[in-house]
């Protein structure tokens, strides 16, 4: 086995971590092949899957900087004796609130790159301008093309999300910017802009309209993240004492159509803490993602089995966003299978791994139920009632649920009058324990609304409003159906629910069981 070396978390540059003995894991392949096939590249992935690290692996390439590159696949298919101007701007840092603070920010981007190349910006230009100016000095030093890398080109947009009027400014003021590098197209040898969302062309790409988009490429879709084989060659002696089965459930499964990757954060951290975490989702899951989930009364147990086109994951703006598109975008889901329907693509989307299915649904859990103080109790004690069995319990514990939610939440939030509302918060207990649900799983009967596979056994539950049904018939209906027959054929014990809910009480009204096997 080969030595242990130091783990790059939070590292984004690629000279420290090739002369700090850290793990590195190669991807001057997928460069090579992005410089010989095009010009202008758009790539969209979630944060902390290794955008910055390489994109900064490109300026080095570019840079000719050799002995970083040594026993890597660019080492030997690269000419070296050419060095291009890299101009490189990142809105990484800090939150722009204004389109003033972004003209500031932009300006003193456009200085630290001149003074790096060793040029001086026109006082008197706007910031095109100097913008146009900086590449076309650069070329004309350099007697080379200039390379121009954006990284979180719509960071300053997404920070604002909440307050549109401002988004609309500072995206204004970024397809200004950006429409310059189609014009400066004969100072150009290279152009890659990077980030977390991918909005339309027309919103903030308008002047630059010759991009290559990659985001979902099955040839680049392991060109961030680890793949399996990387896990295995790169990181081969950190994985001693895991359980290899165990660190593929939680963390593997990000796939934009061609080979599955791992968020480098996640097995980083697993790595150094050799715990099994949601070290990702934790880092910064946006409050506003949460809230608009619940507002739009996104039916939780659909959630993981999304279906959309190829223009609505592309349709994101400031005035629009396609809650499949967020959800996508940010890396809550992932790509499952393609098909092609005419001239259409439909995706069908799930959840990449263990990580994202029950945080994301232990996080809006909190929401659903008015943020009450008890939910980490109560699912806790859901997990040792099903352990036991104890399906009086079980229904002591649903009454509760619902009942612990305070009268004002119910008044000021329409979701609760939702026929589904109750449904999802009933999955969302279970899916925060990460366990094995299947919704809406279709037979020759019909559909029941929820499959769970626990502790050697298979509980079938049936949910019903009983202003909207009379009541008895959740379980009746499972009888009825015969829900269970699919089942019978592997000798587990078999638990039929029937669970009913009153809107009108707002609680939960009926709770049948009946066990098979």
């Amino acid at each position: 086995m080969s030595a242990r070396k130091k783990l790059p978390i939070g590292i984004q540059t690629f000279r420290e971590i090739r002369e700090g003995g850290y793990y590195y894991v190669d991807k001057t392949d997928f460069a090579l092949r992005l410089i010989d096939a095009g010009k202008y590249y758009f790539l969209s992935r979630p944060r902390r899957f290794g955008k910055s690290l390489f994109l900064d692996t490109l300026a080095e390439l570019f840079a000719g900087s050799e002995a970083l590159f040594a026993g890597l696949a660019a080492e030997q298919h690269w000419d070296w004796s050419r060095r291009f101007p890299v101009v490189r701007l990142s809105f990484g840092a800090g939150v722009v609130q204004s389109a003033a603070a972004l003209e500031v920010r932009i300006r003193e981007l456009l200085r630290i790159n001149a003074e790096a190349l060793g040029l001086a910006l026109r006082q008197d230009a706007d910031i095109s301008g100097q913008f146009a100016g900086l590449i076309r000095e650069a070329h004309a030093k350099c007697a080379e093309p200039v390379v121009v890398l954006v990284d979180e080109y719509d960071k300053p947009i997404l920070d604002n999300l909440t307050r549109p009027e401002a988004a609309r400014e500072i995206r204004d003021g970024l397809r200004n910017l950006y429409s310059v590098i189609k014009d400066s197209d004969a100072h150009i040898r290279f152009a890659f802009l990077m980030g977390v969302s991918k909005f339309s062309k027309v919103s903030l790409f308008s002047g630059l309209n010759n991009l290559i988009d990659i985001t979902v490429s099955r040839d680049f879709s392991a060109i961030c993240g680890y793949t399996e084989a990387d896990v295995d060659a790169v990181f081969a002696p950190e994985l001693e004492g895991l359980d290899r089965a165990q660190i593929r459930d939680w963390y593997n499964g990000y796939n934009w159509t061609g080979e599955a990757v791992y968020n480098p954060f996640d097995l980083l951290l697993l790595f150094r803490e050799r715990d099994f975490r949601p070290w990702w989702f934790e880092t910064a899951t946006p409050t506003f993602l949460v809230d608009l989930l619940v507002e739009r009364e996104v039916f939780l147990p659909k959630l993981g089995q999304t279906i959309a086109s190829d223009a609505l994951l592309s349709a994101f703006d400031v005035d629009h966003i396609a809650t499949e598109a967020l959800l996508f975008q940010a890396g809550y889901l992932t790509i499952a299978a393609t098909r092609r329907l005419g001239a259409m693509i439909q995706y069908r989307l799930r959840y990449p791994n263990l990580e994202v299915f029950a945080a994301l649904n232990g996080a809006l859990l909190e929401p659903l139920r008015g943020h009450h103080c008890s939910t980490g109790e109560q699912t806790a004690r859901l997990y040792d009632l099903l352990l036991d069995n104890d399906f009086a319990g079980l229904a002591e514990l649903f009454t509760a649920f619902f009942a612990s939610i305070p009268n004002d939440w119910y008044r000021n939030n329409p979701i609760a009058s939702y026929e589904g509302y109750y449904a999802s918060v009933f999955y969302a207990y279970f899916a925060s324990l990460g366990l094995d649900l299947t919704p809406e799983e279709s037979s020759n009967a019909g559909r029941l609304d929820l499959a769970l596979r626990f502790n050697g056994q298979v509980y079938l539950f049936e949910f019903k409003v009983v202003e909207l049904a009379p009541e008895g018939r959740a379980l009746a209906q499972i009888k009825d159906k015969g829900y269970a027959e699919r089942y019978r054929g592997d000798g587990r014990p078999i638990h039929l629910i029937g669970v009913e809910f009153s809107r009108e009480r707002r609680s939960v009204v009926g709770f049948e069981v009946e066990s098979m096997g």
